[in-house]
């Protein structure tokens, strides 16, 4: 696209940055220079003499992103055409001011809380990051001002810290945080940003009981381009997205399996009554949208039998519990029936009312008189015990 050309603002003080680090980069060097709001676009001057402008009818999001945790604060541009930068098309153009080296973040660690010279530090990047974060938010205003004056909408937005979470969207872990209009990571390169407004639905993958992270999946309502992905996200920041994509009236699904999206979205795309309930066959019902994606079946489904286990093992846990129920309850009935045999012993010997030396003579008694029914039956061992002790003596 053709954009138009800047009118630079005369005779009024002109809004300024200075010492910003522009991304992309030209050439591959470190791009430097100060950025200035006109009437119509921003305009960055390199050092080198490098010049970029940036309309304000060609920006669909204004972010700005306060240091608060991190090593830079910086402004962030999402253009709705990619312009030129060196012999590259960018539809992202981030211009940023880093607090500390990130060199310079990795020796203090080193250093003990206790020296001197760690606190003056410390106290000094404090106070460098408010007036960093000062001037990068007056500067915001500024721009509205400026682009309001002249018939033109912008609004800068700022990243929802508390609803970010870590994932890996190219080929690291980083923070990603969710703005008005988009999901983002600023602060690593390649930038990642989706925009919402693209997203028809999202799924998440390899959501298991064994797992510890899961995939994240948003689908692009052009089902000619891929989705997007964002993998190995901790299973503690499930909830809290699904309640996001809620208040933001995405849909969303969720499967233990990695999908074949590109197989998918090729099925979608030639399906004209994808949304709609059809028939599959005489019998089956074809459900509308991505419902066939659902791991857990429909709500109402969950509602009719609400003691059925939808997963997979629920067959094979609910046979165990029934299994274990079983052996429980036969252990309880032995040990009922031992104690019942107890118990009519001991009435038994409450009835006779025995003491223990009646019991002891009754029992010697009982001994004679058994010897003495065995020699009646079997004469013969007692002569013989008759004569050996006859000899002995």
């Amino acid at each position: 696209m053709k954009q138009e050309k800047l009118i630079r603002t005369k005779n009024e003080r002109v809004p300024r940055l200075a010492d910003l680090t522009m991304r992309p980069v030209f050439a591959g060097r470190k791009t430097q220079g100060n950025l200035e709001a006109h009437s119509n676009g921003l305009r960055f001057i390199s050092t080198r003499s490098e010049i970029v402008d940036i309309m304000y009818n060609n920006i669909k999001y204004a972010i700005y992103q306060p240091c608060e945790g991190d090593i830079m604060v910086l402004i962030h541009f999402h253009l709705k055409n990619p312009i030129m930068v060196g012999k590259k098309k960018h539809l992202d153009i981030q211009f940023f001011t880093e607090v500390i080296e990130a060199s310079q973040a990795v020796d203090n660690a080193r250093r003990s809380m206790y020296d001197p010279d760690e606190m003056d530090d410390e106290q000094r990047e404090r106070q460098l990051r408010k007036k960093l974060n000062q001037a990068f938010k007056e500067f915001c205003k500024k721009v509205d001002i400026v682009a309001k004056k002249n018939g033109h909408e912008l609004e800068f937005d700022i990243p929802y810290r508390d609803l970010g979470f870590t994932g890996n969207p190219h080929k690291e872990m980083v923070n990603i945080v969710p703005t008005l209009n988009c999901l983002v990571n600023l602060t690593e390169t390649p930038f990642f940003v989706v925009d919402l407004e693209h997203v028809d639905h999202v799924h998440f993958e390899r959501v298991t009981y064994m797992s510890k992270a899961f995939d994240m999946v948003l689908v692009n309502k052009d089902f000619s381009k891929q989705p997007w992905r964002i993998d190995m996200i901790p299973n503690g920041d499930k909830d809290a997205i699904q309640e996001w994509l809620t208040d933001m009236e995405i849909t969303y699904t969720e499967g233990p399996m990695n999908l074949n999206w590109k197989q998918i979205t090729a099925t979608v795309k030639d399906d004209d009554r994808f949304y709609m309930n059809t028939e599959e066959d005489e019998v089956t019902e074809k459900e509308a949208g991505w419902e066939f994606l659902r791991m857990f079946g429909r709500e109402d489904e969950e509602d009719e039998d609400p003691d059925e286990d939808d997963s997979e093992f629920g067959d094979d846990r609910v046979e165990s519990e029934a299994s274990d129920e079983e052996e429980e309850v036969d252990e309880f009935v032995s040990d009922d029936d031992d104690d019942e045999e107890d118990f009519d012993a001991d009435e038994d010997l409450e009835e006779e009312g025995l003491d223990w030396d009646e019991m002891e003579a009754a029992a010697a008694a009982d001994d004679r008189r058994k010897r003495n029914r065995d020699e009646d039956l079997d004469p013969e061992p007692a002569r013989k015990q008759n004569q050996s002790s006859k000899r002995r003596r």
